[in-house]
């Protein structure tokens, strides 16, 4: 048997701001909340199901330095154009890793200043399935 990918770890000054950013960006929940401050988010269906949880912990001074990982997203109901814009409504900043202005995605940040991918490519929104179906 395989391992499934079942959540990301962010590392984060602000989890409770993060949070509320990424579960606007991708249509997530708060699905809980622990004494030390980390906040999880993910699809409606909670943890387990078709697509990962984000987890955003709590650290006095993230790790500075080249991001060795970083998130793509794609528009599910509207085109690129308009996804970059809401995006960009939301909190995210442009982010100049060296583009040449001919790539078919946007580079973004986010509020902390995470860098992640806007793509061109729409993609079905992922299927809500009533709690318990897995």
């Amino acid at each position: 048997m395989a391992c499934r990918f079942s959540e990301l770890v962010i590392d984060c000054r602000d989890p409770e701001a993060l949070a509320a950013f990424w579960a606007a960006v991708l249509d997530y929940r708060v699905l809980g909340r622990e004494d030390d401050g980390s906040v999880e988010i993910g699809p409606a269906e909670g943890f387990g199901g078709t697509a990962p949880t984000l987890v955003f912990g709590k650290v006095p001074d993230p790790t500075p330095g080249k991001v060795r990982l970083h998130i793509d997203v794609s528009p599910t109901d509207r085109d690129q154009d308009g996804e970059l814009q809401r995006l960009l409504d939301l909190g995210a900043t442009g982010a100049d890793v060296g583009q040449t202005g001919d790539e078919t995605w946007h580079v973004l940040a986010d509020p902390e200043g995470n860098e992640f991918c806007l793509l061109r490519t729409r993609i079905d929104p992922l299927p809500v399935r009533p709690a318990g179906i897995k």
